[in-house]
């Protein structure tokens, strides 16, 4: 997790964005620490998935969205993509100083903590093993174990579109997973927001023995620190049922059809507006 300005007095009003669904993971978290906050999530999924994309496409959209979510009033923003806070976190920073970002990053650090054999699996988008920002990253806390980098191509992808036990799915979870278990790891690292959601496919192709490591939760903690939101509330009360409000770039109904199965609490879905940069109307459904 990247570490942003502490702001202790800030109102809980969080900004939230992905490539496409992945961050929906993060949200979640951040949404079980944080029931009284008042949530906002862009899913860019017209232009995902981002680890498949040069730095300076990454770099842009990530900026549109910064923008567009601090106009609807989101005093804290995360960056609930791996290839994005590799790209355009410090980006992000240098642009709105006086605004707290945090980011996601591979969590190297604990799976370095935790491994029992010194060997560790990480599964990322290419975009983000490519990346200066995670080289740096392994280099400060990997020197001492065995790291396996394993890129997975089409994996967010297939994630995006939304069936996680489609066979092409399952397939590209058994290519990717097949040389971190030839290669004895005992703990991997799911690099992109989008894999927790098919967790239970990947502990399956490398057995029960193998501890996976998700950030999202150091996230929403490290969130949660720079809020002054209150304690978590009564399931029954009414600001535990606030209405999270979503927004996407793609398909509107998948989107929907989405966080209907994959998140437990009320959600609004619209249509990225037409007037803002790489608006995709015609992909609404």
């Amino acid at each position: 997790m990247t570490p942003a300005p502490p702001c202790p007095t800030l109102p809980a009003c969080i900004g939230v964005f992905d490539s496409g669904l992945g961050g929906l993971s993060v949200l979640r978290a951040i949404r079980r620490d944080l029931p009284a906050a008042r949530l906002l999530y862009v899913a860019d999924s017209g232009h995902a998935p981002y680890g498949e994309r040069d730095m300076p496409f990454v770099q842009e959209r990530s900026l549109v969205i910064a923008d567009f979510l601090r106009s609807q009033g989101a005093r804290l923003l995360v960056v609930a993509c791996n290839t994005a806070t590799a790209a355009a976190v410090q980006l992000l920073r240098s642009r709105h100083p006086d605004w707290p970002i945090v980011g996601v990053e591979p969590g190297i650090k604990p799976a370095a903590a935790l491994t029992r054999n010194g060997r560790i699996g990480v599964l990322a988008t290419e975009g983000t093993l490519r990346s200066e920002r995670f080289r740096m990253l392994a280099q400060a806390h990997a020197a001492h174990v065995e790291l396996h980098l394993q890129p997975c191509p089409g994996l967010a992808a297939a994630i995006e579109a939304g069936d996680l036990d489609a066979p092409a799915l399952l397939d590209i979870v058994r290519r990717c997973c097949e040389p971190l278990r030839v290669a004895g790891v005992d703990t991997v690292v799911l690099g992109c927001t989008h894999y927790p959601f098919i967790a239970h496919h990947i502990q399956a192709v490398l057995g029960p023995a193998v501890r996976l490591i998700d950030t999202a939760d150091a996230v929403a903690r490290r969130t949660a620190d720079l809020t002054d939101g209150p304690p978590p509330l009564p399931a029954g009360s009414a600001s535990a049922g606030r209405e999270v409000r979503l927004w996407t770039t793609g398909d509107r109904q998948l989107l929907a059809d989405v966080t209907r199965r994959w998140l437990d609490f009320p959600c609004r879905i619209e249509a990225w507006p037409a007037e803002h940069p790489g608006a995709r109307a015609d992909h609404v459904g």
